[in-house]
């Protein structure tokens, strides 16, 4: 089919050429940027935590007042949890994953660095507690018996940076010594809060902060320091259950724990299943997944209804035209293929246009929101449902046109 014809009548309708240009490319803009958050979330909701949550609860105790016996009490809590039939394992934590609240500290790789090398959220740790997580080491080993040291100890030494040994991610890894396997990274020594070094021991596979710190590059910046805690520090209770038993699980430990005095209270509200956690830490990008996708669908709606109009309107206008080209011998396929090539052009000047306006966008939300850059896959795909959509529309009025009979040729105006 020749171009010549067609492009000489959109030149005869510029504005309405024009206006279904504009509105192809904002579309395919707005698409290409819209798709790429959603799968930006999606990505985020399906991430891998790292710990075996569909075995996992979580009890969070407080206590009324102080409590010079934490420790003790803390230990006999553990051992009674434990006994609990359905457990497999018991541990106590100051923090949790998918929670909106963390503990962090600057890390640095040499002693005297101005600005920290990452920041890193603190998990600390009892000796079951990654039996009780159900974390894998890719490298490395899990802390020795002489390593652990209590956390009130800690605390009034004044100096949390003189813990022998960590654990870290091999996210944190790969941050602190670019291009060194795991294994390589055992025995090098990180800086946090001081400037005496703690040597890495040990390489977790995956293990998830509690919050959103740092963004999704950051969601693994976590290490493991052998410090045991009491249920005065964040009161986490975290038990591994066999499979299938996590609710059974959850009441007696809530149970158990309230006969140890009432001197302490379970929040109810925070004491539920790791599945139950993410869930509900996933729900606001869960939610503007679900709005990104309504927000596409309605322009791809609005586009196809003025891609529609803008045809039916251009076939009642070229009603003669088209019975002339009927008369003298076009098929109704060619006058088909005609409208449906005249939308291609279109489709493909708006696409061109709405790319380079979607990588605008992207700049844009990238210096205001922190969005990572737009991956050029996403141009394609814009350009492709743009494309097939410009033809499903345009197919209608197309074959009302192709429908014309050669007669209406020989009406007057």
């Amino acid at each position: 089919m020749e171009f010549r014809p067609i492009l000489s009548t959109l030149m005869r309708h510029k504005t309405a050429a024009a206006l279904i240009v504009l509105e192809i490319a904002l579309t395919c803009a707005i698409i290409s940027n819209a798709l790429f958050m959603i799968g930006d979330r999606l990505v985020q909701i399906r991430e891998n935590s790292g710990i075996s949550e569909k075995e996992l609860v979580r009890v969070q105790i407080t206590a009324i007042g102080n409590d010079a016996d934490a420790v003790a009490r803390t230990r006999t809590d553990l051992a009674v949890l434990r006994a609990i039939p359905g457990v497999k394992d018991a541990t106590i934590v100051n923090q949790v994953p998918f929670v909106n609240t963390s503990w962090n500290s600057g890390v640095n790789v040499t002693p005297k660095q101005e600005q920290p090398t990452l920041h890193a959220t603190l998990y600390m740790a009892e000796e079951h507690f990654l039996d009780t997580f159900g974390a894998k080491l890719v490298a490395g080993r899990n802390f020795n018996a002489d390593e652990y040291l209590d956390y009130d100890v800690v605390q009034k030494s004044g100096e949390a940076s003189a813990v022998p040994s960590v654990i870290i991610t091999r996210k944190m890894a790969e941050k602190l010594f670019p291009g060194v396997s795991p294994a390589n990274v055992i025995g090098k020594p990180i800086y946090t809060d001081g400037m005496a070094p703690t040597r890495i021991v040990g390489v977790l596979d995956h293990f998830v902060r509690p919050g959103r710190q740092g963004g999704p590059s950051a969601r693994e910046y976590s290490m493991v320091l052998p410090i045991r805690t009491h249920y005065n520090v964040g009161g986490n209770y975290v038990i591994r259950t066999e499979p299938g038993r996590r609710a059974e699980v959850l009441e007696d430990a809530k149970r158990v724990l309230r006969a140890q005095g009432n001197d302490r209270i379970i929040l109810d509200e925070n004491s539920k299943s790791f599945e139950e956690l993410r869930n509900a830490f996933y729900q606001a990008p869960r939610s503007m997944a679900w709005l990104l996708g309504a927000v596409c669908v309605g322009l791809l709606l609005i586009t196809a209804l003025g891609i529609v109009g803008l045809a039916s309107f251009w076939v009642q206008q070229r009603t003669k035209q088209i019975g002339i080209r009927r008369a003298l011998g076009a098929t109704k396929g060619q006058i088909l293929r005609y409208f449906q090539t005249e939308n291609f052009l279109l489709a493909g000047i708006g696409i061109a246009l709405g790319m380079l306006l979607a990588f605008a966008l992207n700049q844009l939300l990238m210096s205001k929101y922190e969005l990572p850059r737009l991956p050029l896959f996403y141009l394609p795909i814009g350009a492709l449902t743009l494309w097939l959509l410009g033809q499903v529309a345009v197919f209608g009025p197309a074959r009302r046109a192709a429908s014309v009979p050669p007669a209406i040729a020989t009406r007057s105006a």
